[in-house]
């Protein structure tokens, strides 16, 4: 299999999903670039730059988006 430009993403799961299909996915597409989608909305993606992505996994750690 051959390609030009970038290589096809390589998404991962998100370890938490479990069962569910209602999932995370996390890909590297390009060197800078980290993208994030839904597993049931693989069309809508997210891209962040390294330090972008850095700083919203420390924030999502911390607990600052839960809404409970």
């Amino acid at each position: 299999m051959s390609f030009q430009g970038t290589p096809p993403a390589r998404w991962r799961k998100s370890a938490r999903c479990g069962a569910s299909n209602g999932c995370v996915e996390v890909a590297r597409r390009e060197e800078d670039v980290i993208s994030v989608r839904d597993t049931e909305d693989t069309a809508t993606i997210l891209s962040f730059r390294p330090d972008e992505w850095r700083r919203f996994t420390e924030h999502a750690r911390d607990g600052r988006f839960d809404t409970r």
